[in-house]
């Protein structure tokens, strides 16, 4: 009974040590894809930032000229 007891206790944190590393996995995975878009829309906003003042620049030079 105590044999069966210890051994069951240790199977019962083995399997707990393996569902907390699936978790972390998955959990780093999310973060990393959390972060790998907030770097593509950062990215996005920069490019359309730099295209909307350059327009703006093109625009004003042309109306100076008139």
């Amino acid at each position: 009974m105590r044999a069966t007891g210890i051994i069951g206790s240790i199977v019962a944190l083995i399997a707990l040590l393996i569902v907390l590393v699936k978790s972390l996995i998955a959990f780093v995975g999310f973060v990393t894809v959390a972060i790998k878009v907030v770097i593509v829309v950062v990215f996005v906003a920069l490019l359309l930032g730099v295209g909307f003042l350059a327009f703006k620049s093109f625009t004003g030079r042309k109306h100076k000229h008139d």
